[in-house]
């Protein structure tokens, strides 16, 4: 956990890739002219399945995207016997699929209930009627899928030097079935069926050529991405992200989230980790250590040397002798200063998957956060070794991954790379 957070692209009409043969008058009139689940000509709200994040743009989308309500996050493996063409003709057809289900189409040509009644629909359905609400799937290649025996997919020579798998940090608890992946779909949108209808789409596309490997839900986005969003809670209850880089801050975006060498340029990296918190625990926690191990109010959000939330932590302030910050403060040790000024971009959810044998809650963080190299998560993990915060997180859940440039019209996800 870090409470540096960043966002991109606002709610538009539809984006059109002819090359593909998708572009959808129909589908396209009923998306155009809304805004954020709002009529643009008029007054009256319409229904938020309405809003449409083009699939297709300079980036790629739900990145600086107004981080929406719901996650589905899921990794892949390519299979042991799959070659070049398999991967590039995956990654045409799961453009095809995302182009369409970004501006609440349905997957195919014939959806799921326009084929043959003697064949498998081409769409499974249970997100017809709901709309976009807002779908983005953004896309990305893990460091395993380089590295590879025999370089089946002949890309080794194209790994870029920024993705490395992440060491292994003070504290870490990794549990493999939910590390690493060649390759990673985020699914986010403002209604839960959307995006599981979406990753499993996606997952069926892929049979034969590609298997999942780990997934995983989150709920209750844990990070702003624009001035119009109010900074969210935690499952520990504190606000959290509060210094996240914005989607309007273009020179903090340059700086530390898009990359911009060879293949890679105008896209990020993507650093997922799932930190499991030991909510009874910390429930046992009196008010004031657990602000004091925050370094903030858990009310307004403010850090403890004062002011608001917004107010720039005074790391020198003292109360009554001590530090109003502690030295082992979850803020300080990940704020830029301590940090040679890097900055992350963070997307991150909550997350609930039952309780264990005692009954405890198993809960936390899926941690998301974008960078131009995965070295600046590096550089604020490292610091945080003394975080008094590590009393009551696990961190069991990593991988990195690299996030291609957005795909152009005509174009399919890591064309690029084959180039």
């Amino acid at each position: 956990m870090t409470t540096s957070d960043t966002t991109e692209g606002s709610p538009s009409g539809v984006s059109r890739r002819g090359a593909l043969g998708l572009a959808a008058a129909a589908a396209a009139a009923g998306a155009v002219g809304y805004v954020g689940g709002r009529q643009s000509g008029g007054d009256e709200p319409v229904d938020e399945g309405q809003t449409v994040y083009p699939f297709c743009g300079e980036h790629q989308a739900g990145i600086t995207t107004p981080v929406q309500k719901h996650l589905y996050f899921a990794s892949f493996d390519m299979m042991d016997d799959t070659g070049r063409d398999d991967l590039i003709t995956l990654f045409q057809e799961w453009t095809d699929a995302a182009e369409r289900m970004a501006r609440g189409g349905e997957v195919g040509q014939t959806g799921a209930i326009g084929g043959s009644p003697l064949a498998p629909p081409d769409d499974t359905g249970e997100a017809m009627g709901l709309g976009a609400h807002g779908l983005t799937l953004t896309f990305g290649l893990g460091p395993s899928l380089f590295e590879r025996d025999g370089d089946p997919f002949g890309i080794a020579d194209r790994q870029p030097p920024e993705l490395r798998t992440l060491p292994l940090f003070a504290f870490d608890l990794l549990e493999d079935p939910i590390s690493g992946g060649d390759l990673c779909v985020q699914a986010c949108a403002d209604d839960p069926q959307v995006v599981v209808h979406a990753i499993r789409n996606l997952s069926r596309i892929a049979a034969g050529r590609a298997h999942v490997r780990w997934t995983q839900l989150g709920y209750g986005r844990t990070s702003r991405t624009s001035t119009e969003q109010q900074t969210p809670r935690n499952l520990f209850g504190f606000k959290d992200g509060t210094a996240n880089i914005l989607a309007d801050d273009a020179e903090a975006l340059e700086k530390w989230v898009w990359a911009s060498d060879g293949w890679m340029a105008g896209g990020s990296y993507l650093v997922a980790r799932t930190i499991q918190m030991t909510i009874e625990i910390w429930d046992r926690t009196r008010l004031e250590g657990q602000e004091e191990v925050i370094g903030r109010t858990k009310g307004e959000g403010g850090p403890l040397s004062g002011g608001t939330e917004f107010a720039e932590p005074d790391f020198s302030a003292k109360t009554g002798g001590d530090l109003a910050i502690a030295e082992t403060a979850h803020v300080r040790l990940a704020h830029p200063d301590v940090n040679g000024g890097v900055r992350l971009l963070r997307r991150g959810y909550n997350y609930v998957d039952g309780n264990n044998d005692l009954g405890q809650i198993n809960a936390g963080l899926f941690f998301l956060s974008f960078q131009r190299d995965p070295e600046q998560f590096v550089t604020v993990q490292n610091s945080l070794k003394t975080d008094g915060l590590n009393e009551y997180i696990r961190h069991i859940g990593s991988a990195v991954f690299a996030i291609p440039p957005g795909v152009r019209d005509g174009e399919y996800l890591a064309q690029a790379l084959f180039e």
